[in-house]
């Protein structure tokens, strides 16, 4: 017997990198190889050297084939076996093993908005619904629209052994979040990416498109982001470590601003839950902070912060590295 093996990766579009993936079927007993594809149809290779390899870096149960079947996440490699410039999965690995020791966490919000002819779903064509107010976490046809597609996709991350840790309606119609976490930099970013990939696969039934787009309609609504939760084991044990972490990303947060995924200044505008993409500052409760510090943290004092500066669009492999590297560091000369 044989099984079908999803291969997945991430292309070299800009300025976001578009999943890709292709079934190859490998005998039973045989683990999934490395295999290779054409990076000039991927905007990775020119024609004339095409060829790009695919490097398995995680598996998962096929929770839409079922039996045997896997997803595989992969990373892209030229063919001398080095990371292809569009790997963002290597950088990441090198920065999550220098600070493996301190036990980075994330739990990722990944917002998303569905896609009916080019507009929300639920919205009416060629016009608006009510304002914002009823439909964040709502109930009721009048207010929730997708939801068939967020039970099949939240069965489907459960199955596929994915760390999925919950699922709600967002603030504009037909916006929603599911959150993937904890884990490790590696691990919660190449689960994001497969959740994401399994969104726009089960979505495709319904005859409906998923969009990680920042701000899919201008105007008074909400846009979409993927805040990101993240802490250290000094961090889940007392508080003056959340405080230099919060510091320590005030000195970099232009760097990080650029790396959070594009059109952030469309939609950190100071307001809708944000702050100016311009500004940083942390506090407690505050959702309209760069970074927040949930309320039961300062009573325990201890325990993680949320980074709400990054896109829906980001590149989680970025953004996990970056706040790693930025907040560990300067833990580590706390030591």
């Amino acid at each position: 017997m044989s099984y079908r093996a999803e291969y997945i990766w991430i292309d070299g579009s800009e300025p976001v990198g578009r999943l890709r993936s292709k079934t190859k079927v490998i005998p039973d007993g045989v683990e999934p190889p490395i295999w290779g594809f054409d990076g000039s149809s991927t905007n990775q290779a020119p024609g004339a050297n095409s060829d790009c390899v695919l490097r398995p870096v995680s598996s998962y149960p096929d929770p839409i084939r079922g039996g045997d079947d896997l997803l595989i996440m992969c990373e892209v490699l030229l063919p001398d076996m080095t990371p292809h410039p569009s790997n963002t999965r290597a950088a990441c690995q090198e920065i999550a093993e220098k600070f493996g020791d301190q036990e980075p966490w994330f739990g990722i919000e990944q917002e998303y908005t569905f896609l009916k002819d080019s507009h929300p779903l639920g919205w009416p064509q060629g016009g608006f619904p009510g304002p914002q107010g009823p439909y964040y976490c709502g109930v009721g046809a009048d207010e929730i629209w997708g939801r068939d597609i967020v039970e099949a996709h939240t069965k489907a991350c459960m199955d596929a052994g994915l760390a999925i840790s919950g699922t709600n309606a967002e603030v504009m119609m037909g916006q929603w979040e599911f959150q993937i976490g904890p884990a490790g930099p590696l691990e919660v970013s190449d689960q994001i990416w497969v959740a994401r990939w399994l969104l726009y696969r089960i979505a495709e039934d319904f005859d409906v498109a998923a969009t990680l787009d920042p701000k899919p309609v201008q105007g008074d609504w909400n846009g979409a982001g993927a805040h990101t939760n993240f802490s250290t084991q000094a961090m889940r044990d007392g508080w003056d470590p959340i405080i230099a972490a919060c510091e320590a990303l005030g000195t970099k947060a232009e760097e990080h601003i650029k790396n959070y995924g594009p059109g952030v200044e469309k939609r950190l505008t100071g307001l809708h839950e944000t702050a100016p993409w311009t500004e940083f500052k942390y506090g407690v409760s505050d959702r309209g902070a760069s970074v927040r510090i949930p309320w039961q943290v300062e009573v325990d004092k201890k325990g993680y912060i949320e980074d709400r500066r990054p896109n829906a669009n980001c590149d989680p492999y970025v953004v996990t590295r970056m706040i790693t590297d930025t907040c560990c560091s300067a833990l580590s000369k706390m030591a």
